[in-house]
């Protein structure tokens, strides 16, 4: 059992989305232009995938969204309530009502931003095998405003913590946001971390992203999304992991006092840990096939994990290895959920 923390040591902004999650075919993501392992925002041509999910395939409600993925995980390890502070857009429906009842239940203090007039989003997680893609449909999430961040309550939320997490995904929504928190956390000399999230991020918002890049202590990335970030950038094609993960820590950085770090995941290959012109391995136990139920929220997990010790001071080592330990588990349970106790051990 960790020591107590303080109530709302992390706080975290991104899109509540609910997942619709279902094994189907490889032609139904043909038939809607997509590929194995894409996260892609849904075009006018996949909005009848919602409803085709619910009314053709065996389709599971899970919560969703990758920074409360995250927080919901870290919670689950943690095993102490209202660590996590959660900001976000929902509408006024029953998709609210089920992020609402998940986020509680899981320990995330969620302070939901309402819009009335526009549903709450959804994504549509298309299981194929042991690879899931994501189409997610922002809808409310998308009607995010800095104002809800500068409400008393949530003012003093934001000024308390001490820790900040934001999706790559967020940049699609309201930078001004991200910049506001990014600057609190430089004026507070406090860490914050974000996720490149998915190619599309670099491919399509790079402005924003490289606005906010300087605040960033900790980037977290996958292999696709490292590659497509020094793809955006002109960078050499022949570049390896390691050589994009040192260019990312060297890029230039307000708080000259706190080197970037770039922690790169690869599958079932060793995560990356890149530091200085220093990389290190950390080894990723192999699952059996039979033992993967799906990869949905495997990159959320390992944050969460990350997270979960890193906001109790543990070193980068504890923190990447229970990043690997909750992205196994969530590897064996539909979405990014988790069943019985955490079983992390130094």
């Amino acid at each position: 059992m960790t020591s107590k923390l303080q109530e709302g040591i992390l706080v975290g902004c991104g899109n509540p989305l609910l997942d619709i999650s279902a094994p189907v075919p490889l032609k139904f993501l043909e038939d809607y232009g997509m590929n194995v392992d894409d996260a892609i925002l849904a075009e006018e041509r996949h909005m009848p995938i919602y409803r085709q999910l619910v009314e053709g395939y065996q389709a599971e409600y899970l919560a969703g969204g990758s920074v409360q993925n995250s927080l919901r995980i870290a919670q689950w390890i943690l095993r102490q309530p209202n660590v996590a502070v959660f900001f976000g857009c929902v509408g006024q429906d029953d998709y609210a009502d089920i992020l609402r009842e998940k986020a509680r239940a899981a320990g995330v203090d969620a302070h939901y931003q309402v819009s009335p007039d526009t549903p709450t989003g959804t994504c549509a997680v298309l299981i194929t095998g042991t690879h899931r893609s994501l189409c997610a449909n922002l809808a409310a999430a998308n009607k995010f405003t800095i104002d809800h961040l500068e409400q008393p309550a949530n003012k003093a939320l934001i000024d308390n913590a001490q820790y900040y997490y934001i999706s790559g995904f967020f940049l699609t929504v309201n930078p001004p946001s991200i910049m506001r928190v990014a600057a609190t956390a430089n004026a507070k000399q406090r860490p914050f971390l974000m996720n490149l999230s998915a190619p599309f991020i670099s491919q399509y918002f790079m402005e924003p992203l490289l606005a906010v890049m300087p605040y960033v202590d900790i980037i977290f990335g996958n292999e696709a999304e490292a590659h497509a970030f020094a793809t955006a950038q002109g960078w050499p094609a022949d570049l390896d992991l390691r050589e994009i993960g040192k260019r990312l820590v060297a890029l230039p950085k307000i708080n000259s006092e706190r080197p970037r770090i770039a922690i790169l995941t690869q599958g079932c290959d060793p995560v990356l840990l890149i530091q200085h012109d220093k990389v290190q391995e950390f080894p990723v136990t192999r699952l059996a096939v039979h033992e993967i139920v799906d990869t949905n929220g495997a990159g959320d997990a390992f944050v969460g994990g990350f997270l979960a010790q890193y906001v109790q001071g543990k070193s980068l080592d504890v923190c990447i290895r229970c990043g690997n330990y909750a992205a196994g588990h969530i590897i064996k349970n539909p979405g990014c959920t988790y069943s019985g106790e955490p079983e992390f051990n130094e």
